[in-house]
């Protein structure tokens, strides 16, 4: 599992070769941004998080470019940019859909929407979409990095109290 993630994760290098993100390359190389430091990684998880609900396409990029500047892990941010793959985000844009219905306070309509009047139907559809995916995004960045957070102190204090007792 871990060498056939490592074969999916982008490379330093790579992402610095990228076209949209040769403007920032000299920042992608910066160390820092690849090492699992407990704050890092949990800003990169959040970035990646964020990212994956909001945008569609290009999480990945947009997320290594945030990590940049905001000092986020970039091999945490393009993990979890995959929360939104192909295979999910159908799953996603459903359940972003009611999420912002129910925000909204709009009931969801029973009536399937017609092949015509794509324009209304898009209407229709893209608020409580854009509002589902926009709490989801929030959502998942704030729970994502408290998550990281926590399990880092725990493991910490784990790793302190058994050296404790063995000592």
């Amino acid at each position: 599992m871990h060498s056939s993630l490592q074969r999916a994760l982008p490379t330093r290098e790579s992402l610095a070769q990228h076209t949209w993100l040769k403007p920032i390359a000299h920042h992608l190389l910066n160390p820092q941004l690849w090492r699992l430091q407990h704050e890092s990684v949990a800003r990169g998880v959040a970035i990646g998080t964020f990212w994956a609900f909001v945008i569609p396409l290009g999480q990945t990029f947009v997320a290594a470019a945030n990590c940049t500047w905001w000092r986020g892990n970039i091999p945490a941010a393009a993990v979890m940019t995959m929360l939104t793959n192909p295979l999910t985000f159908g799953f996603w844009l459903w359940l972003a859909y009611r999420v912002g219905h129910l925000v909204l306070g709009v009931p969801v309509p029973t009536e399937t929407l017609a092949i015509t009047g794509w324009s209304h139907n898009l209407q229709e559809v893209g608020g409580p979409i854009l509002l589902g995916m926009g709490i989801f995004g929030v959502a998942g960045a704030t729970l994502g990095y408290l998550l990281v957070k926590l399990s880092w102190r725990l493991r910490v204090a784990l790793r302190r109290h058994k050296s404790n007792t063995v000592a």
